[in-house]
């Protein structure tokens, strides 16, 4: 691994500054508040620290790279004596805070800005004197202050602290010791006390620490400490989002109100909260959040929040907290006016929204009108709202209409609980409240749930969403085992959302792409787009979230497994034959195939490689900082090589050892590895070891590197494979279909008949949303339909009606074939289905078709405003 001064953030690769390898953060307690006329978010986070060793490293060595070396942009400068007096003032700091104002302003130009860094960074530097340095990620973050807490008086509460800890680490040291070595059963007395620290006032021995800020740091030191085992253990940052920092996406919804929520940023969450990145410093959390009183606020947290008054009766107050450990990377936030989808819409609202032509537009009186149908604002009723998460120790759940409690099997048989017995495995995880170790958890196969849409998308949410959750978490469940996460809720994110999906612990952001077109009609209306996206993002409760990649790079190990296991969990969902099944899952291959041919043709190598670090992955600096390789490259942003190509190792391995084999040994996998990091190698030996008798057939992992993860491009059992697929029964239907279309095409191309002539009847057969994407992608390969052809097409299957991957493949054949009577489908899928309409951009773009490229600019100047920045970025360069 490159040493720290080596790491380039003017690269495509992420820097991860923190120095891990030094300090742990364990515990983070954040207090905010969201301020939506001024798009900020502001307040302050404590952090609970853990050296790492008892022997500390040599403070030369414990002092990062400067500034300068990073191309600074932006930075702050601080400490005792050097800041304002207000900065000193704590009652001073928390005021101006939550004001906003008393923040170190930008550079006024960037030659000042250059200079002002260089300055900073020497000063920063040259004022060392050997002190040990904290260093956390952050970035676009306005920091005013950085306070040891001191935690004495919290302390005086807990007598029992160990008086020999006290001796050896000092009373604040040995006092956080002790809470972090508590039992896991304690742990609301541990948040507790986490609370009263978070509220302590700052250390009367200089409590005010220095601090710096570059492009991709914060820096933090106390005078004279030389090692991370003196560095104070609980020390409260000040701070302030800006509008424009990549964390966080302020943007209107689809009711034309004001949201805010995490956006997945290739840059994580370091411009909502100073943290470490690295996936090794997984922590647990607490977080206060205050919204203004109509809003919901939305967290990943084991209990559904209720709102409390807030000192401003404008302003609610939400609490949230997690007891398992986690990367920092996997908090969501989300805050805006959106309402729970319920059983049965409220007829208002129902009337409502019939009566609007399209979402986008105001609701005239909304709050009245929301109030009114649902009994109280949305966040009022809330209120009365808890959910049964099936921990012992939670209240009873109160019966609601808004609430949908979970669904336990009372006759599961104790075999199913000591399962994890029978197989010699254990949790081997830290110390947490496990799920995995409860038997009332084993009992729930469809957890508590809540969905959450803008009023113009709840009868879509209730019909498609709402209706099949219960089924998706059932045979996740099933397949899986044990829900990792006591709760979930699901919210229909804005239009200017990059993807389609994106899982949290307790929290999925869906897109509106996937949500059922509804209509009447041949396939109309499918639910296989929503059910297999729901699908896809449980799966990631179990790898992506409860099991994680300790390499970022290592992608595979989430898309690929939650790709596979989609269409597992759907298949499981939708109760198919073993038949069914076979099918399905060919057809889906074939299709996924085509989509990763493509990709591989039209992308750079180092791109398609599974495991880009190699043999050094995994691997960090002495402190534990790192880069994410290819992370802010804004190509591999819109690239699926790692859900497909991953997904397809896992299908080369079903094939080895069996299907159901497969999914027994990833039950096995999850047992073992819950709570835990990983990397490519530990699935695979294990699979290797459980499986030995592949070994027959010189399946190692050597090879399996080799084929499929260290090398681009595709290996040869796909190839192979890719001919048997295209065989399938489904896959030739559509062939027979693509037949029909192709000769019915030819037979309407000749022009200057004087006499129609009668047409022969065909009849089509009734394809799935599945079949007619592979359609479309046939006629596609056609240089050349008609006009008559493509009117046909459009009026036999509905086209505008189907699900969005139908819909992408339909404007596809419309841009190729100029079929102008159609560009209002074109401009309708750029404008409500941006998660996947980046590609249209270019192929409009391409044709040089003045009126496709004018398409193209009017579409992007509709929804740029709220537009994913990656992609306007890259639809930009398109166009201009």
């Amino acid at each position: 691994m490159e040493p720290d001064g080596d790491l380039n953030p003017d690269t495509e690769d992420l820097p991860l500054r923190a120095n891990t390898n030094h300090v742990l953060v364990r515990h983070y307690v954040l207090d905010l508040t969201v301020h939506f006329d001024k798009k900020v978010i502001s307040g302050s986070i404590v952090l609970f620290l853990e050296p790492c060793s008892a022997g500390g490293t040599k403070a030369d060595d414990d002092v990062e790279p400067a500034a300068g070396d990073f191309g600074t942009k932006y930075q702050d400068f601080g400490a005792t004596g050097e800041g304002t007096s207000e900065l000193r003032n704590p009652q001073t700091r928390m005021e101006k805070t939550f004001d906003k104002a008393g923040l170190q302003p930008e550079c006024g130009s960037q030659t000042e800005g250059v200079n002002s860094n260089a300055q900073a960074s020497q000063l920063w530097e040259s004022t060392s004197d050997g002190d040990f340095t904290l260093v956390l990620d952050c970035c676009d973050l306005d920091v005013s202050n950085v306070d040891e807490v001191d935690v004495t008086s919290v302390s005086d509460h807990l007598p029992n602290v160990a008086c020999e800890r006290s001796e050896t680490v000092g009373p604040r040291a040995a006092f956080i010791q002790n809470l972090f070595s508590a039992p896991s059963a304690e742990w609301r007395q541990k948040h507790h006390f986490f609370s009263l620290c978070s509220r302590a006032p700052a250390a009367p021995d200089g409590g005010s620490l220095r601090f710096y800020r570059d492009r991709w740091s914060l820096q933090v030191r106390k005078t004279g400490v030389r090692t991370p085992q003196k560095f104070p253990r609980v020390i409260r940052i000040f701070y302030e989002t800006r509008p424009s920092g990549g964390s966080v996406r302020w943007t209107k919804d689809q009711d034309n109100r004001v949201c805010v929520y995490t956006a997945g940023s290739p840059i994580n969450n370091r411009a909502l909260f100073p943290c470490q990145e690295p996936p090794v410093a997984m922590s647990t959390w607490q977080a206060t959040v205050r919204a203004p009183s109509e809003c919901v606020v939305l967290m990943s947290g084991e209990d559904q929040a209720v709102p409390a008054e807030d000192r401003d009766a404008h302003f609610l107050t939400w609490n949230y907290y997690v007891t398992m450990p986690m990367p920092a990377s996997t908090f969501a936030l989300a805050v805006g006016y959106w309402c729970q989808v319920t059983a049965e819409s409220p007829p208002a609202l129902v009337k409502k929204v019939e009566d609007r032509a399209d979402c986008g537009k105001p609701i005239a009186g909304f709050g009245e009108l929301a109030e009114s149908a649902l009994g109280g604002s949305c966040s009022e009723v809330l209120k009365g709202t808890q959910l049964q998460t099936g921990r012992g120790d939670q209240a009873a759940s109160i019966e609601s209409a808004f609430c949908h409690p979970s669904l336990e099997d009372e006759n599961l048989s104790a075999a199913d609980y000591s399962s994890m017995a029978d197989d010699g495995i254990s949790c081997s995880h830290g110390d947490y409240p496990c799920r995995f170790a409860e038997r009332s958890a084993w009992s729930q196969w469809v957890i508590p749930h809540r969905v959450f849409s803008p009023v113009c998308l709840l009868q879509k949410a209730q019909a498609g969403v709402l209706k099949l959750l219960p089924r998706c978490l059932a045979a996740a469940r099933d397949v899986l085992g044990v829900h990792p996460f006591p709760r979930l809720d699901v919210l229909i994110v804005p239009a200017g959302f990059s993807s389609l999906g994106m899982a949290s612990p307790h929290i999925i952001f869906l897109s509106q792409s996937v949500l059922c077109p509804g209509g009447s009609g041949s396939g109309v209306g499918s639910p296989s787009l929503c059910g297999s996206r729901i699908c896809h993002e449980i799966a990631h409760s179990w790898f992506g979230l409860v099991i994680g990649a300790r390499d970022w790079t290592e992608e595979w190990i989430s898309e690929g497994f939650a790709t596979c296991l989609e269409d597992i969990i759907w298949a499981q969902a939708q109760q198919l034959s073993l038949q069914e099944r076979t099918e399905q899952f060919d057809l889906k291959a074939l299709l996924r195939w085509r989509r990763l041919s493509d990709e591989l043709q039209n992308s750079k190598e180092e791109l398609q490689i599974l495991r880009p670090n190699t043999d050094k992955t995994a691997q960090v600096s002495d402190s534990g900082s790192s880069t994410v390789k290819h992370a802010l490259n804004p190509d591999k942003t819109f690239m699926q090589v790692h859900y497909l190509k991953g997904y397809f190792l896992l299908r080369f391995l079903a094939t080895q050892v069996g299907e159901q084999q497969l999914i027994d040994f990833l039950r096995l996998f999850v047992k073992k590895y819950h709570g835990q990091l990983v990397l490519s190698q530990d699935f695979l030996q294990m699979f290797l070891v459980n499986f030995s008798h592949v070994e027959r057939k010189n399946l190692t992992l050597r090879g399996i590197y080799a084929d499929w993860l260290d090398r681009p491009g595709i290996p040869k059992w796909l190839h192979e494979r890719s001919a048997v697929w295209s065989q399938a029964r489904l896959v030739e239907e559509v062939k027979a279909e693509a037949v029909k279309w192709i000769l019915f095409s030819r037979s309407h191309q000749g022009k200057g008949r004087k006499r129609k002539r009668p047409e022969p009847k065909v009849n089509y057969k009734e394809l799935t949303s599945d079949q007619l994407v592979m359609l479309l992608e046939l006629l596609l390969e056609e240089s050349e339909l008609s006009v008559a052809l493509m009117r046909a097409l459009q009026r036999t299957y509905s086209l505008q009606k189907q699900d969005a991957e139908v819909r992408h493949r339909w404007c596809e054949l419309v841009i190729k074939h100029a079929y102008s009577q159609a560009y209002g489908d074109v401009e309708h899928f750029l404008v409500h289905d941006q998660a996947m309409g980046v590609y249209l951009y270019g192929e409009l773009m391409v044709q040089e078709d003045a009126e496709q490229q004018a398409l193209a600019r009017r579409c992007l100047s509709l929804v740029q405003e709220e537009m994913d920045q990656s992609a306007h970025r890259v639809v930009e360069e398109m166009i201009l």
